[in-house]
């Protein structure tokens, strides 16, 4: 079996070897490749820089980090899960569907050593996997939580259980709100809207309602999704702003690329699970339709997006146009969109393969996380690097969904 598996593996990478073009299987199977090299399973010591493969190893006093930021538990760790599962589902992979349900395992194995150490001098997510037993904001628990929901999904562990419910309190009932019940922020300044949060609690909420076909899940998403559009969409220009602040009653003034993404990801996953027949449906589709076409005015010749999306002298970013033309193609597949628009998703998919994506799998250009801020100056100069985490789960999830729309576009 082994040789069988070995012999398939080696076929369908030999136009790599020869430096062939991949077709785009073959690529999305490269990224997924890539990901499975990452350790997930291995510290590193801050002072001795000792590599430990376990936490029994660790000498008592001595104080660890994560060998690789793929082993963190953060939100971005829950978008690479959920997109290894969808992957190895889609491609018949289950080494990809593994390594999530590997992660997660790993995380509730060793969280309560760290836990036992843990001291009040410093905040929780600088302990490894503080986020996991210290749910503090929508980063801790949002997406990762949601990716706890998929991995529970094969794997029903009743600590996961509890997981799942304990994130689902937390965000139902002790994140920080507005009056009116709109998801925010202490930081910067009190009581701050972001953009990023309608993904870090809508991912949660739309797979919670999934699971426990509970209405109070459903309604909970589309009101995150109409009452932070209210605060953060300009309708002259088509786009989100990144940010609202209560005390001046006013956005920051930053068109940011991937807070424009995160928006239209979490109104694509609720519209994922969101029933039929639902009253709110026809207006969630025109939101995402919106999204879409006004999103598509920024898009370059070549295919691509920058980081400021109206600010064609910022840089070209590479999990921003891995997100929108994401989020394009699933709307064609599921027929939100009509699809003439289905061009929009190729001509991102034909300029990421030519500037972003390696054929072994890597991935250039993208955004590290990124606060908010009131001076543009400080998205232009955010730098980008070459497989950060925070794009490697959103491009594998545009590649799979981009080999979906090529089948949509041969059978319709």
């Amino acid at each position: 079996m082994r040789k069988l598996l070995f012999s398939l593996l080696a076929s369908a990478l030999l136009p790599l070897a020869y430096g062939q073009a991949p077709t785009d299987e073959q690529l999305v199977r490269a990224i997924g490749e890539f990901i499975l090299k990452q350790p997930v399973t291995e510290y590193v010591g801050v002072t001795d820089g000792k590599t430990y493969t376990s936490t029994k190893e660790i000498p008592e006093g001595t104080e660890v980090r994560f060998k690789t930021p793929y082993t963190e538990w953060h939100y971005s760790n829950g978008v690479i899960n959920m997109s290894m599962i969808k992957a190895g589902a889609y491609l018949k992979e289950p080494r990809f569907t593994q390594y999530a349900l590997n992660h997660v395992a790993y995380g509730f194995a060793n969280y309560s050593y760290f836990k036992d150490r843990f001291k009040n001098d410093r905040n929780h997510w600088v302990w490894p996997f503080g986020q996991l037993w210290n749910m503090k904001e929508l980063d801790d628990c949002g997406a990762m939580g949601a990716s706890v929901i998929d991995v529970y999904r094969l794997d029903p562990k009743p600590e996961y259980r509890k997981y799942i419910d304990d994130a689902a309190r937390h965000i139902t009932q002790n994140q920080t709100r507005l009056p009116d019940g709109t998801l925010a922020r202490t930081f910067p300044n009190q009581m701050t809207v972001w953009a990023d949060d309608l993904y870090m609690g809508g991912a949660f909420l739309a797979r919670m309602a999934d699971l426990t076909k509970e209405k109070k899940y459903y309604d909970e998403a589309i009101k995150q999704i109409k009452q932070i559009t209210g605060y953060l969409w300009y309708e002259p220009m088509q786009l989100y702003y990144h940010c609202y602040y209560t005390d001046l009653k006013r956005t920051n003034r930053a068109h940011w690329g991937r807070a424009n993404g995160w928006i239209l990801y979490a109104i694509s996953q609720l519209l994922d699970v969101l029933p039929k027949d639902h009253p709110e449906r026809p207006e969630i589709i025109r939101l995402a339709e919106r999204q879409i076409l006004g999103a598509s005015q920024y898009q370059d010749a070549d295919g691509l997006w920058h980081q400021l999306l109206d600010k064609p002298d910022s840089y070209q970013e590479s999990s921003i146009c891995a997100i929108f033309t994401y989020c394009t193609a699933h709307a064609v597949n599921e027929g939100w969109i009509d699809r003439r628009y289905a061009s929009i998703a190729t001509a991102g998919w034909n300029g990421m393969k030519k500037k972003f994506i390696t054929t072994d799998g890597q991935l250039k250009d993208v955004c590290p996380g990124t606060g908010t801020a009131n001076d543009l100056a400080f998205y232009y100069n955010r730098p980008p690097r070459d497989n950060e985490k925070h794009g490697m789960g959103l491009v594998l999830d545009c590649g799979i969904e981009m080999l979906k729309l090529q089948q949509t576009l041969r059978t319709r």
